[in-house]
């Protein structure tokens, strides 16, 4: 299955935005994807997301559901976008713990989101897939992968009573590769939902960002993620050109990417559009 898809920026728009999502070598797809422009007290704001599920797709398909929805309803989403976002994220994982009655299987899923507000990009992320800009050239990671095995992310997880051991790569209890995460029922003591977030200003050195699911970054390095987008204008062509690459590289996972362009205009951002095709 392979989805495509492009934001029509309009006119007089601040960003163009497209997306490409395969299930890959998988059997089965676990990653979602959000992309929107909607309209908030007035103002035009921009939401864009990845969620890679892991134990069945149940956990990223709830949280493509409900997290931006539930964002862009918090009273607090303009005046402290940063706490209205952390706050957002751990609601919605209460929202999905309480949702999920299955016993037999524990389902999680990653979120690398990017808030368009203004002239803010406002970045956050739970677990391993990942937000990248080009800034005057350069390459920027503005989210970091949660893997088990970093320092702080071990001390918090062995605090909390948890363990982190070798299985085939560094997981928590010998089971999940991820440190942070939606959903994990049963882990959910040492696995948290509290999202690293990071601000950028939109200006004229900010030329665009890559959301992907680990699919991508298992095989392509951030440097090479951004030259491959650099001299492709149209951004659904440039979220092609990064699935294509991962696949021929060999990625095993399922694979998602979402890139936003920002353009020289600022006055105003355009309509949406999603069309898509599988």
């Amino acid at each position: 299955m392979l989805c495509f898809g492009v934001g029509d920026q309009g006119e007089n728009g601040k960003f163009s935005y497209g997306y490409a999502s395969s299930r890959g070598k998988r059997s089965s797809m676990e990653d979602f994807y959000e992309t929107r422009v909607d309209g908030v007290d007035g103002e035009t704001v921009g939401l864009f997301g990845v969620f890679d599920g892991h134990g069945g797709a149940r956990a990223a398909e709830f949280v493509k559901q409900n997290l931006f929805t539930n964002l862009i309803r918090h009273p607090k989403f303009f005046s402290d976008t940063k706490s209205a976002i952390a706050e957002t994220y751990t609601h919605t994982d209460s929202e999905l713990l309480k949702a999920d009655t299955s016993h037999h299987r524990d389902a999680g899923s990653t979120a690398s989101t990017a808030i368009l507000v203004g002239d803010r990009l406002v970045v956050a992320n739970v677990g391993d897939s990942r937000a990248v800009i080009c800034r005057g050239g350069d390459a920027i990671a503005v989210s970091r992968d949660h893997k088990p095995d970093q320092t702080d992310e071990r001390q918090r997880i062995e605090e909390a009573g948890g363990f982190v051991m070798w299985a085939g790569t560094w997981r928590v209890g010998g089971i999940l590769a991820v440190s942070r995460a939606f959903g994990d029922k049963l882990l959910k003591q040492y696995v948290v939902a509290d999202p690293e977030i990071k601000e950028e200003v939109v200006d004229s050195s900010l030329e665009f960002l890559i959301l992907a699911s680990d699919g991508l970054w298992d095989v392509v390095t951030n440097e090479e993620a951004v030259a491959m987008v650099k001299p492709i204008l149209d951004s659904e062509q440039a979220a092609k050109q990064l699935l294509a690459e991962a696949s021929q590289r060999g990625s095993s996972d399922n694979i998602t990417c979402v890139v936003v362009r920002f353009l020289e205009q600022s006055n105003g951002m355009g309509r949406a559009t999603n069309d898509q095709a599988s």
